[in-house]
């Protein structure tokens, strides 16, 4: 229940819709409080106050009119702009830079800002009565009418600037490796913690049965798509429950295709039907990734970024180098922390869960790989990503990763050595080399 609760939380904060609306619904409670106010609260009281609206019905509702005309039509105005901007991203960052858009927060209460501001004033507007006995004109009401309408003012002025700076690919690759790096404290937290039920050892502490490759039964996805999230806590109640070893065979990020198995069950004769709906339930599959459980979705978002910065037909370098200096800075991070093992115990220290992990090698080859392969003629580049592997080689904690970040020290000068016909050029990238070789063997040592 967890996971698909994260799961629609995730869509409702990536959706343009749902911000605005719940503004929306606090404007019609605002404009109903403030008109029972007003009908409770003596209109010589409030005309004494200087900032109240003092006018009369007409005045009311002309000034309420032009100013929810006027709301809505910026409100359309915002959202052209939006639409701009996302194209923008779309065709120069990739298609899957439309989710951090989306996830603006500021974006979000700008329109439902303008939304809110129109509703309020539309609610109002049909209170105000202009003849006969029951003539009634909301003086507070008003009043709130224009004060909101001089925040939307000010709003629309700040939107107008942060759509200008959020298109900028520095400010969008800043903002990935800020999501980076919260991802990576979240999924590798510095201390894992007392003994418990999904406290990860030393992986090589611990053997499946023997009995497991040939009594094991899978359990295969109900559907086809990107696996989102795992809710392992559920497993591990499940597999204590029913006395059961559990060994998955997809991590998050992982496309499942229906019937292929996300999950060994051990014994595999203890497997009911009851009990794969109740596995079932414990994986959420999507159309698309997310960087909820998915460490190397963030990882590909930068890398995806200087990939196309690197292609011949946008040509920008310096893009590509700010997304080489960004997943430096969340490897370096990565590498401080240890990798969890795969394997998680119940209260009583027998095995219950079996889940593959990442490793610190296996993202640095997703990190470097494709960047490496496309900026093989570009010196600048190349230079770049070796000044990272020094930096990374700083806080590698095993000679394991050291040997890892020398191999691809390796990997990049081959390639400038293959590719780059300038000399001068050239010998950039050996110095380059050496001093990342120095800095891995002094780490090593």
């Amino acid at each position: 229940m967890k996971t698909w609760l994260l799961k629609y939380w995730d869509r409702l904060r990536s959706s343009l819709w749902f911000v605005p609306a719940a503004m929306a619904c606090l404007a019609v409670a605002l404009a109903f409080f403030a008109v029972e106010l007003d009908k409770a609260v003596d209109d010589d009281w409030l005309q004494r106050l200087n900032w109240s609206y003092s006018g009369g019905a007409e005045g009311a509702s002309l000034l309420l009119s032009t100013v929810a005309g006027s709301m809505i039509a910026i409100a359309g105005t915002v959202f052209s702009m939006t639409l701009v901007a996302l194209s923008l991203a779309s065709s120069q960052l990739g298609p899957r830079m439309l989710r951090n858009f989306m996830r603006d927060t500021t974006n979000q209460v700008v329109l439902g800002t303008f939304v809110a501001t129109f509703v309020y004033c539309l609610l109002v507007l049909r209170t105000i009565r202009r003849t006969g006995e029951a003539a009634f004109v909301p003086h507070l009401s008003v009043s709130i009418g224009v004060l909101l309408a001089i925040v939307s003012v000010g709003v629309l002025i700040y939107f107008i600037h942060h759509i200008s700076v959020s298109i900028q690919a520095d400010q969008v690759v800043a903002r990935i490796g800020k999501e980076l790096d919260d991802a990576i404290d979240k999924l590798f937290p510095d201390h894992v913690g007392e003994l418990g039920s999904e406290v990860p050892i030393v992986s090589g502490e611990t053997d499946l049965p023997v009995a497991f490759a040939s009594e094991a039964r899978p359990v295969g996805a109900t559907g086809d798509g990107y696996l989102q999230l795992i809710d392992a806590g559920a497993l591990m109640d499940l597999a204590c429950e029913e006395d059961l070893l559990l060994r998955l065979e997809r991590r998050p990020g992982h496309y499942l295709v229906k019937g292929r198995a996300m999950v060994m069950v051990w014994p595999g004769d203890r497997v009911t039907e009851a009990l794969v709906d109740k596995m079932n339930a414990a994986f959420v599959l999507g159309n698309q990734r997310t960087a909820t459980q998915d460490i190397e979705f963030s990882f590909h978002q930068l890398v995806e970024i200087a990939v196309r910065a690197l292609s011949p037909g946008i040509n920008d370098p310096f893009t590509a180098i700010a997304c080489v200096d960004r997943l430096g800075s969340a490897l370096c991070r990565l590498a401080r922390r240890d990798m969890p093992s795969p394997f998680r115990f119940d209260s009583q220290g027998r095995l219950r869960l079996v889940a593959p992990g990442s490793s610190f090698a296996g993202i640095l080859d997703l990190a470097f790989n494709q960047i490496r392969q496309n900026a093989r003629s570009n010196p600048a580049v190349a230079i770049r990503m070796l000044d990272a592997l020094i930096q990374i080689a700083g806080h590698v904690q095993s000679a394991q990763d050291a040997a890892c970040l020398q191999r691809h020290a390796g990997m990049i000068v081959r390639g400038a050595r293959e590719a780059v016909p300038e000399a001068y050029d050239l010998a950039a990238v050996e110095a380059g080399f050496a001093a990342a070789t120095e800095a891995v063997c002094e780490r090593i040592g």
